[in-house]
């Protein structure tokens, strides 16, 4: 009679196995604070003992069958610990008597082979397989899991949450604290076309509203090329109602504003300007004698 395989083993599996299942198809749901998840463990885990102890009774049964020496082999093959049993059987090699035992002959071609057992830990593993296998096959045709453009959308939606979560509570850019970052280049050329390509043109290289790529400016309110287009965003032009106050509208933010005139000081300053003979609009205003264009 063969020893079974020990009840925490199968609960190790088959938690492991549950808890794969709600990562492939329940990851965002927090499901490790759900009552659900954990009432469904210890429904698992209570099924499992119950499952245990009848196969203990059967056990008894069929272990008062046994002759005495059958009976003291079972006990010192159940003493010896499950892992290491696992171990042995990995490099355990029969007897010569053993293997006359399990020998197939083909016979009508002269090659004989052994009819060994798998050891349990590759049958295990086997069968592991099959399972992570099936439900990895479920998850990812019916669920977003091990989907990159999905998993790629979610982050995406977690990092702007957790920024605009940081800007509720972090303390607001005005004109005195704005400060141009070169890192700011990028997201504040992105919302330069949201809220201003359609006035300024594509790389501001003016429209509608003036060319901001030259060194003439209509409005002066501020001694730097930086602070005076964050002036701007903050109050809108005095001389044109077209150029609104978007800070004080609540269209963008003090961050934001800080932003795209550092875009805004780098098409400026940092770039060619875009002149007439290239596609951009007649200078406006008066030339522009910035004292210190960042500060």
């Amino acid at each position: 009679m063969k020893t079974r395989t020990p009840i925490y083993v199968h609960i190790l599996i088959t938690v492991g196995l549950t808890i794969m299942a709600f990562e492939m198809f329940a990851q965002d749901s927090g499901y490790f604070s759900s009552p659900f998840f954990w009432g469904l463990l210890i429904i698992i885990v209570i099924l499992l003992l119950i499952m245990n102890s009848v196969g203990d009774l059967i056990e008894d049964q069929n272990f008062s069958k046994l002759s005495e020496e059958e009976k003291a082999a079972y006990k010192t093959d159940k003493n010896t610990p499950y892992f290491q049993k696992l171990w042995n059987s990995a490099f355990q090699k029969q007897s010569a008597n053993e293997e006359n035992d399990i020998i197939i002959d083909h016979g009508f071609d002269g090659i004989t082979e052994l009819d060994n057992s798998l050891p349990k830990w590759w049958i295990g593993l086997f069968w592991f397989g099959i399972a992570f296998c099936g439900i990895y096959l479920l998850a990812f045709s019916f669920t977003d899991y091990a989907h990159p453009e999905a998993e790629l959308n979610n982050e995406t939606k977690r990092m702007l949450a957790s920024i605009e979560e940081f800007e509720k509570t972090a303390p607001q850019i005005n004109l005195a604290s704005a400060k141009y970052n070169a890192d700011y280049i990028t997201e504040g050329q992105e919302l330069f076309k949201t809220n201003c390509v359609t006035c300024h043109g594509d790389n501001g290289k003016g429209g509608i509203g003036p060319n901001l790529t030259d060194t003439h400016w209509i409005n002066i309110q501020e001694k730097s090329l930086f602070k005076n287009v964050f002036w701007m965003l903050e109050n809108g032009s005095p001389k044109n109602p077209t150029m609104r106050p978007f800070i004080k509208e609540g269209t963008i933010s003090g961050r934001d504003a800080e932003k795209i005139a550092s875009f805004v000081y780098h098409i400026n300053q940092e770039k060619p300007a875009i002149t007439e003979k290239n596609g951009g609009a007649a200078p406006q205003g008066e030339i522009a004698k910035w004292t210190n264009s960042i500060d």
